[in-house]
């Protein structure tokens, strides 16, 4: 059975590792940062994007386009346009099978849902709905795609999920994920982007629309059971005997995300013991504690945004969080409270290769370029391959499709992993397998994940990993973008002999958006944000927090002279 706690943030958290800029950071959120929701809703039906200014174009990330409706960045025009771009690629690319539709709890999300549908079903495309217009996390999302897909025949399904993941409550987020169901490869958004751009252009005069009403009673319009499928499967996956049998108490924040109905049917049909959060949807997400910047942002990975459920955690052995559509994690326990993403993926690794059986021998272990690099050394004493790949899910797609990696996971906290058999389970980011895979660490082992990454480090030592944010200009993000690694010409890196510069994942050779510099007990990367007008700065040392702030500062350092070469200082 699910019980419900209200978890609203208020007073000081303790033992956060992040600094903070906001006075804000870790407290309930003050009137004045609670989002206009419907003056929001509102501009993204009365405004309209000038396709001539460039920050108003359709722009795939690493994951879909994303914007707010006041900026004039995620409007119906940007909706419309991409719904209409995705029909033609189907058509294009033959695929005939069902299209997956998917939403989360943000307020543009509900309003571009509409719309989408409107257009999907005067294309007459067979898509398929949440009954009762409920919200579906990311991963059953995928689920859904490759079930359908797995059964075989020509008609290939495909999805959309609507989300901008864990950004604010002013934003919106629009991502495709073709047959292989996870996100779409870079040769599928750069048609898509481009063709809705053309139609944007054009007033969006070719694209084809039903009122909602009778987008609803369309014949192509199917209610699915996305929850009765993705739970009812997860025994393939997660041992969720083991976790029945532990009896272990289980805490579970949905943060007021797709997840919210997800939990109360896992425990009730598993037989779990789970006590819910934030059960109730709240487009203004006004329950959450503000994060460090001053922002109300859902995110699972920040001590400052999960400052509610970390207050609650001494009631739990194992807890979590996962953000609006569910595709990211974040792992609570009583005396460790939130833990770093990396670790705990290093901890998942381990466990994973060392307790399934039937995955492949070949199959390895896939991370991004800015993830731990504890993740190497997990490796290497598992005898498993290390896959290091470009930032963005979609690079661990085929290799999980093929069963090549039987890991994909990334420092921002998503992941997946296949079943127990070896086969394929999701092709996109699962924060709910995640969050259950430390409640069956926890049962099989006796250990909880902050506990056995103790155990890492005592074998591989302890790496300080950080990331800065920095502001940037297009120009600037267009210059980090294209670094070259002749831009380093040092050969050392904060007092270490330089081993590696790259500029193209290992994994694949994708470009990596930017540099990333590697010594034997230290690295740093940095690259632009593909959604926000910043830069990243990544690093990681094993030898202390001096070395890491020495990373840190050569690391500014570069790309401060490469602005100042390129002219955009």
């Amino acid at each position: 059975m699910v019980a419900a706690v209200a978890a609203g943030p208020d007073g000081a958290v303790e033992d956060l590792r992040i600094m903070s800029s906001s006075p804000y950071a870790g407290r309930p959120v003050p009137p004045e940062l609670i989002e206009d929701i419907p003056r929001l809703v509102s501009a993204y039906f009365t405004e309209h994007p000038d396709p001539g200014v460039p920050e108003q174009a359709v722009s795939f990330g690493t994951s879909g386009h994303r914007g707010t409706s006041r900026a004039g960045t995620f409007n119906e025009a940007h909706i419309l346009a991409i719904t209409q771009a995705i029909c033609d690629y189907r058509a294009a690319a033959g695929i005939r099978g069902p299209l997956y539709l998917g939403k989360d709890t943000h307020a543009l999300s509900e309003a571009a849902h509409r719309t989408a549908l409107e257009v999907l079903a005067a294309n007459g495309v067979e898509t398929m709905v949440a009954a009762d217009n409920g919200f579906t996390p990311t991963p059953a999302v995928s689920h859904a795609i490759l079930t359908w897909n797995g059964v075989g025949g020509a008609a290939q399904a495909d999805g959309i999920v609507i989300t901008p993941s864990h950004n604010p409550a002013s934003d919106g987020g629009f991502k495709y994920n073709p047959p292989s169901g996870g996100p779409a490869d870079d040769a599928t958004t750069v048609w898509v982007q481009g063709e809705a751009n053309r139609l944007l252009a054009n007033g969006n005069a070719g694209v084809r629309r039903l009122p909602y009403s009778r987008a609803l009673r369309a014949g192509t319009t199917r209610e699915h059971d996305y929850i009765g499928q993705y739970v009812g499967d997860l025994p393939a996956v997660v041992d969720l005997e083991a976790v029945r049998g532990s009896g272990l108490r289980l805490g579970a924040d949905a943060l007021g995300g797709a997840s919210l109905g997800y939990w109360e049917a896992i425990a009730e049909r598993h037989g779990l013991s789970i006590t819910a959060l934030n059960t109730q949807p709240d487009p203004t997400f006004r329950f959450m504690a503000v994060d460090h910047d001053g922002k109300v942002r859902m995110d699972c990975s920040s001590p400052w945004a999960m400052a509610g459920l970390l207050r609650h955690r001494d009631r739990f052995d194992v807890a979590w969080g996962t953000d609006p559509d569910a595709d990211r994690h974040g792992i609570v326990t009583a005396a460790g409270g939130l833990m770093n993403p990396n670790h705990y993926l290093a901890v998942a690794i381990d466990y994973l290769f060392r307790g399934r059986d039937g995955w492949p021998r070949q199959a390895g272990v896939g991370k991004t370029v800015v993830t731990s690099a504890m993740i190497d050394r997990v490796a290497a004493d598992l005898g498993r391959a290390l896959v290091e790949v470009p930032v963005g899910f979609k690079w661990f797609v085929e290799g999980l499709l093929e069963q090549s990696l039987a890991f994909g996971g990334e420092e921002s906290a998503g992941a997946s992993f296949l079943r127990r058999n070896g086969m394929v389970w999701t092709t996109d980011k699962d924060g709910i397998l995640l969050a259950l895979l430390a409640a069956e660490i926890t049962a099989v082992t006796g250990r909880d994940p902050a506990e056995a990454y103790r155990g890492l480090e005592g074998r591989f030592g302890s790496p300080l990993y950080r990331r800065l944010d920095a502001p940037a200009t297009r120009e600037q993000k267009d210059v980090l973008r294209d670094l070259q690694a002749d831009r380093v010409r040092a050969t050392d890196l904060a007092g270490e002999r330089v081993a590696r510069i790259l500029t193209a994942a290992p994994g694949g050779g994708g470009a990596i958006g930017g540099l990333k510099v590697v010594t034997e007990n230290g690295w740093f990367a940095a690259r632009p944000s593909g959604t926000e007008a910043i830069y990243k700065v990544y690093a990681e040392s094993f030898l202390g927090e001096a070395h890491l702030e020495r990373l840190l500062d050569e690391a500014q350092a570069l790309v401060k002279e490469s602005f100042q070469a390129a002219g955009v200082a």
